[in-house]
């Protein structure tokens, strides 16, 4: 089925049953993530945040803190 027929089919749902695929093609994406191929510059990015987050030259922050931010900067 192309992408086009299959939107189409989507529109013709209910909001449960749109919220249940979903949740179905979230679940099947969660178990191939595996295969998906972190890109080096990445895995290198997340490498130099971990070992400033080990050395405590990062500042974290409250998510709560943060969540409340967000919401007020974009009112």
């Amino acid at each position: 089925m192309r992408p086009e027929q299959i939107k189409n089919e989507v529109s013709k749902l209910g909001l449960s049953e749109k919220l249940l695929l979903v949740e179905d093609i979230w679940d099947s994406i969660a178990a191939t993530n595996s295969e998906m191929p972190m890109p080096m510059w990445q895995k290198r990015e997340l490498d130099r945040r971990y070992e400033e987050y080990k050395q405590g030259k990062l500042e974290l922050h409250d998510w709560d803190d943060v969540h409340k931010g967000l919401r007020e900067k974009y009112k």
